[in-house]
Formats: structure tokens, C-alpha cells, sequence
């Protein structure tokens, strides 16, 4: 059975994800309008106020998720892609 907190970071992300969707939609719509009225100040205004919300939500998507006692991992390092090809070039 699921950790309570790995089904609240699984319903979390999947929040976060409908947002950054959502935002990609508005900004579309915002993009439109600012191109059928000749790239109008308000129109370009909302669509950099939108991309700054969806640059901060993607900021809390790539955020470390803690382990669940509410610490990160020490060794969660060791595990990174690029690490185990720079390890075996330096063995």
C-alpha cells in the first residue's frame, strides 16, 4: 500500500502538471489575440505575466521531494546518470 505523503506528491504533480497545461493553453490564447491586435501592450503584458506563473510552477515541479521523514537522502547524488559515466572514466 501507498505512503499517505507518495499519494499526496502523486496528486500533487499531477495538479502541477493540469496547471502548466492550462497556462500553455492561456498563453496560446493570449499569443492570438496579441497577433490579431497588432501585438497590443495588454496583450503582451498577460502573456509575460503568464509565462512568469508557469516558469514558477515548473520551478515547483523540478524541486527536490523529500524523503518521508522530511529529509533529502544524503546519497541521492550517487544515483544521477552522468555520475556513473564520469565514475568509470576516472577508474
Amino acid at each position: 500500500m501507498p505512503h499517505p505523503t507518495d499519494e499526496s506528491a502523486a496528486a500533487r504533480a499531477r495538479w502541477l502538471a493540469e496547471l502548466v497545461e492550462g497556462l500553455q493553453q492561456a498563453q496560446d490564447i493570449a499569443w492570438r489575440f496579441g497577433a490579431a491586435t497588432d501585438q497590443s501592450p495588454e496583450a503582451m503584458d498577460l502573456y509575460a505575466r503568464l509565462e512568469a506563473v508557469r516558469v514558477e510552477v515548473r520551478s515547483l515541479q523540478l524541486r527536490a521531494v523529500p524523503s518521508r521523514n522530511g529529509q533529502i537522502d544524503p546519497n541521492w547524488m550517487s544515483s544521477l546518470p552522468w555520475d556513473k559515466d564520469r565514475k568509470s572514466e576516472l577508474d
